[in-house]
């Protein structure tokens, strides 16, 4: 009897994916990571292949996580000729901010509730290595923190010093507070 319930449950759950895949929206749920990377870029290349002239909407709430794998996302969206709209329902922190404002201009949105954070980037948990490994790590680290903080820059309209001592430590900001800083274009009102 479990059996029985539990497939009409999984079978739903992947027609609800194929609806929203339709309706040609992608989401972000949680960690950016190598499968989360994959499975966003799979669906950007499959929409994108389908037609290369509608909008694709992203939909995020993530923590953030890995910078590689975010990167992988993010140089899918721009490289793809569609349009990306993106949108925070939740949280987009780190990485998930970042995808955020790198949607397309005028297409960057946020839910009324959501909170959204942009910092710099970090190592979670503990790095052990050799003394010229962890140079080279913090080297990497650093040539990270200014390309993040270019894009940041280059895609809010806000001057690179500004992100700098904005991002030094975790940037809060409500919808509102984004929408002037330049992360969003706008603060959803409706969900259609």
């Amino acid at each position: 009897m479990t059996d029985t319930l539990v497939e009409p449950i999984q079978f739903q759950g992947l027609r609800l994916e194929d609806n929203q895949l339709k309706e040609r929206k992608i989401f972000l749920w949680g960690q950016v990571d190598d499968s989360s990377a994959k499975h966003v870029i799979e669906r950007l290349l499959y929409l994108s292949n389908q037609d290369q002239e509608k909008d694709i909407t992203l939909v995020i709430n993530s923590p953030g996580g890995a910078n590689t794998s975010g990167m992988s996302i993010l140089d899918t969206m721009d490289l793809i000729p569609n349009d990306v709209s993106t949108v925070c329902m939740g949280l987009a922190a780190s990485f998930g901010a970042l995808l955020l404002l790198s949607g397309t201009k005028g297409k960057r949105f946020a839910f009324p509730h959501s909170r959204i954070m942009l910092h710099q980037p970090h190592v979670p948990g503990t790095y052990q290595a050799k003394a010229t490994d962890i140079g080279i790590f913090a080297s990497m680290i650093e040539r990270d923190k200014k390309e993040i903080n270019r894009i940041v820059s280059e895609r809010t309209g806000q001057p690179l010093e500004i992100v700098e001592r904005d991002t030094d430590r975790d940037l809060w900001l409500t919808p509102t507070e984004a929408q002037i800083y330049g992360v969003i274009d706008g603060v959803l009102e409706n969900w259609r």
